[in-house]
């Protein structure tokens, strides 16, 4: 059934608000265990999909990924085996992250003291991470140590957040291991694709969930107002926190969990190369390894002629606010510092993204601050049984993962189906 022919006012079994990696996991495992169920996915955007997002370049002739693009603890993660169910290929070249390109600006015997300290960074977090009080991660930090700006622009690449930012606790909490891989084809598209024939309404803001009733939870939205007996909710803390919808009878709880948990912001900026044969394949670059904040760039990502530059935190912010020339120039000036002047004029912005500002999302993956690291627990309990909450954010021991926010929408289907015996 195509999205204009859904109706979306009415009765159905499930909403599902939210057509990301968690929503359409949700919906897909309700009707795979009960395919007669009337299931209504709601998605505010003219897209499904969220922050999973690949787009068909037509300057390079290949996928880009501008949301989520790898697949972290690739051994155990789910979208593995989706994506060869869907015909996808994995790609299982190890990322470069660790390694400088030609040790350009960082040489060899900076990258091992930054390893060093790296390494007992992390010592330190993990012998603090039992303390009964938590703290930020920023307070394992060493006075003047050289290292500091790099460890806080990693911490801004793994959560959107400087270290100030980021609780100690929740950190301890994270589970994935294992190798990174890529799709091909982009996970973004296997995302959407895992989704394709769920019933999905675009353009279906939720204003409102009204959860007063006997029975039923009335959730008004763009396009008319649906009648549910359980809802399931997978839109971003950010979304909640602000209180885009309205919730009656209101959930404090909820809200004051998801402004515990913000969306960092991570951003990345793709560089066309004329000359892509001067770099070699699947290499890496870190901008400036003394700074706070600094760019991480995958030089030519699966051989194609391409850069694509990762930037995060509150650089990712600053260059969103001044837009997407800000963000071509801050790469290409990060990048000509190392690979000479002249590259300036052999490469050129493809695409950048700005997750910040997309109404609908308002970021990239929730981080928990200080002393909220308990908050994601809260975030992810069903209310009255009838309605459930799901999204990475509400995962403990996948978040900022499209794993966690795939996990999270099965156990709240699960959750979901015990209405209906």
């Amino acid at each position: 059934m195509s999205d204009a022919d859904l109706p979306t006012s009415g009765e159905v079994d499930v909403a599902v608000v939210g057509a990301g990696a968690a929503g359409v996991s949700a919906a897909r495992h309700l009707l795979d265990r009960r395919p007669g169920l009337r299931v209504l996915v709601l998605e505010a955007a003219a897209r499904p999909g969220g922050r999973a997002l690949t787009i068909q370049n037509e300057a390079i002739g290949a996928p880009l990924d501008l949301g989520c693009g790898w697949l972290h603890g690739a051994e155990s993660n789910p979208w593995v085996a989706i994506a060869e169910r869907l015909g996808f290929r994995i790609d299982k070249t190890p990322p470069p992250w660790n390694v400088q390109f030609r040790d350009l600006g960082f040489p060899p015997e900076d990258q091992k003291a930054y390893e060093r300290a790296s390494d007992a960074f992390y010592k330190r977090m993990a012998e603090v991470q039992q303390e009964p009080a938590d703290r930020s991660l920023a307070s394992l930090l060493l006075p003047e140590d050289p290292w500091n700006g790099l460890l806080n622009a990693v911490s801004t690449y793994v959560s959107g957040a400087e270290l100030e930012e980021a609780s100690i606790h929740d950190t301890a909490h994270y589970a994935v291991r294992g190798s990174d891989w890529r799709v091909v084809e982009g996970h973004g598209r296997t995302v959407t694709q895992f989704g394709s024939d769920l019933p999905i309404a675009l353009n279906a803001l939720v204003t409102k969930i009204d959860h007063g009733w006997a029975g039923q939870i009335w959730l008004e939205t763009t396009r008319g107002t649906v009648r549910a007996q359980a809802a399931i909710v997978t839109v971003s803390t950010n979304v909640l926190a602000s209180e885009t919808i309205r919730f009656d009878p209101p959930l404090p709880d909820k809200v004051a969990a998801a402004q515990g948990l913000p969306l960092g912001l991570a951003n990345k900026v793709f560089l066309h190369l004329d000359s892509p044969e001067e770099l070699q394949t699947d290499t890496h670059l870190i901008g400036d390894p003394k700074a706070r904040r600094t760019g991480a760039y995958h030089l030519r990502p699966f051989g194609r002629p391409v850069i694509e530059g990762y930037f995060g935190g509150s650089l990712a912010r600053a260059l969103e606010e001044d837009g997407e020339a800000a963000a071509e120039a801050f790469a290409l000036e990060e990048l000509a510092a190392l690979l000479g002047e002249n590259f300036r004029k052999r490469a050129r912005l493809l695409v950048s993204t700005s997750w910040g500002r997309v109404p609908t999302i308002r970021g990239s993956y929730a981080f928990a601050r200080p002393g909220a690291a308990g908050q994601r627990a809260v975030l992810a309990a069903p209310v009255e049984e009838r309605l459930f909450f799901a999204g990475e954010a509400t995962s403990p021991d996948a978040f900022t993962t499209a794993w966690g926010a795939y996990t999270s929408g099965l156990t709240v289907a699960e959750q979901a189906l015990a209405q209906f015996h």
